[in-house]
């Protein structure tokens, strides 16, 4: 790495292969658009097949839908055997429980775990080997801002999202050496189903998947180690480091901070949750 910038050999987008992992739908599906109108060929990977290929035919001739449960890691290898090279792979497939944690289930919890770290970890296992072979590729993780802040009512996801963040800034530093990056996206609340039923805004910043897109997107150049979305809460590990608790708990109340506890409209959350269950239930 250089002192400015960075001294990763350089990605071609419009000469890229870019797998991307939850494609069907929200931040995957419109990453996926992004990447294609960049020129490069894009492979939208989903647990729900039919959500990929409609998304993949929306978008045209460079994208092409793949079934993959991120959790196998036979999915993984026969996935990376059938496409043979992967320049760019993001990591976005992940689910998002809301419940008391006292209340949640094992298998969501598990379910939880498995797809929001073990998914990761199973795709830079297996990709990027051949990356180091060809000295160049970059990973983009999904994470989420709720791997720096605690959140009640997400506490197995803010768990999930806490191990993304440290997996994937020690994975960067053993794959530097090889020409690899690996770049941590860390949205705020996205409009997406994943916080459906969840009210926005009123203090808490809340972006757009296109948002999410264009950041993970900028990373093929920059391969910055962490991006926050929006980027003006870059500041935001600094603040958590200085302030103090008392006040940190005073910004999350005038936030409504125990919002994903207390004032979750379940009836509006149950097509997603629905789909949470259903994927515990392929276990």
């Amino acid at each position: 790495m250089t002192l400015f910038g960075n001294s990763y050999p350089r990605i071609d987008l419009s000469d890229s292969m870019v797998l991307i992992t939850g494609g069907g739908r929200g931040i995957g599906r419109a990453t996926a658009e992004l990447f294609a109108a960049k020129g490069a060929r894009v492979v939208l990977a989903d647990v729900d097949l039919a959500a990929a290929e409609i998304a993949a035919g929306a978008i045209g001739g460079s994208a092409t839908a793949l079934q993959l449960d991120v959790r196998s890691r036979d999915d993984w290898e026969k996935a990376v055997a059938e496409l043979g090279r992967v320049d760019v792979l993001v990591n976005n497939a992940g689910v998002m429980p809301v419940a008391a944690f006292l209340d949640e289930t094992d298998a969501i919890i598990e379910a939880t775990m498995d797809i929001n770290v073990l998914g990761l970890s199973h795709g830079m296992r297996v990709v990027v080997p051949g990356m180091i072979d060809r000295g160049y590729g970059h990973v983009v993780n999904v994470a989420s801002l709720a791997g720096k802040i605690p959140i009640p009512g997400l506490v197995a996801y803010n768990a999930s999202k806490f191990a993304a963040v440290g997996l994937s800034a020690a994975a960067r530093l053993e794959f530097a050496p090889h020409g690899v990056s690996v770049s941590t996206i860390l949205p705020s609340a996205v409009r997406t189903m994943l916080s459906s039923g969840i009210e926005l805004g009123h203090g808490m910043p809340t972006v757009d998947p296109e948002d999410v897109a264009a950041a993970i997107v900028a990373t093929c150049r920059s391969r910055k180690a962490e991006t926050p979305v929006p980027g003006y809460l870059s500041a935001i590990d600094l603040g958590l480091a200085v302030a103090p608790e008392r006040l940190l708990n005073l910004v999350r109340s005038l936030a409504d901070g125990n919002r994903a506890l207390t004032g979750v409209d379940h009836s509006a959350r149950a097509a997603y949750e629905s789909r949470v269950l259903s994927v515990t239930d392929q276990t």
